[in-house]
């Protein structure tokens, strides 16, 4: 599968930095490890038929859905990692129209909605987040996946395995910083959350739509 490894398009980086889903560090992996058996809870919790990936990247999500058996899309503002996902699926034999370009403050209700939206490691990365969450309020009809991830866990960790040591440990593209509580008050505007889980180093929150 292919991964950006940091492109940028109009001088924004991109999908993810690097491939962490194969990495041999052990210690990525262990945490990695983690993040999926949470997210894979959360959504087994979520029961959905359709889902929907906001901000999808390379498709490693989307596409690992539809081995399952979902009813699967995905979204992202970028062309150059859609295009990414397109050839990830059709490596897979899978129709390259599954992924989309879409931006996330540009998400039409009555055609982008699903049982269940993902919107994973995508807040970080952009100016408006809050506007980012009123656009999947008014989508969101059952169940919304947000994850985030934990400072200044995150950071931390980053320093420790060597990483972006002049950033401060500052992954590139990063431009918003939650610690657990403050996600939570930034989220409860909007949603109902149902059930948290906390793989260090991230957040990921189970909401539901406020009735």
């Amino acid at each position: 599968m292919k991964f950006s490894g940091g492109m940028r398009e109009d001088n924004v980086v991109v999908g993810n930095v690097y491939n962490k889903y194969s990495s041999r560090n052990p210690f990525v992996r262990c945490v990695i490890k983690c993040f999926e058996k949470s997210l894979s809870d959360l959504v087994a919790m979520a029961a959905p038929t359709t889902i929907h990936e906001v901000g999808c990247g390379e498709g490693y999500w989307v596409l690992h859905w539809h081995r399952q058996g979902f009813v699967v899309r995905g979204t992202d503002a970028y062309l150059s990692v859609i295009q990414l996902a397109r050839e990830n699926a059709a490596n897979q034999g899978l129709n390259p129209d599954l992924f989309a370009v879409r931006n996330i403050y540009d998400l039409d209700p009555e055609k982008d909605s699903a049982d269940l939206i993902v919107c994973s490691e995508v807040l970080e990365h952009l100016e408006h987040p809050e506007d980012a969450l009123r656009k999947l309020s008014m989508m969101v009809s059952n169940h919304l996946i947000l994850s985030v991830p934990c400072e200044p866990i995150f950071r931390l960790l980053n320093i420790a395995r060597g990483k972006y040591l002049t950033r401060w440990g500052n992954t590139p593209g990063h431009v918003q910083h939650w610690s657990r509580e403050k996600f939570f008050r930034l989220v409860e505007r909007y949603f109902d959350i149902v059930e948290v889980r906390s793989p260090i180093p991230w957040t990921i929150l189970l909401c539901k739509a406020r009735s």
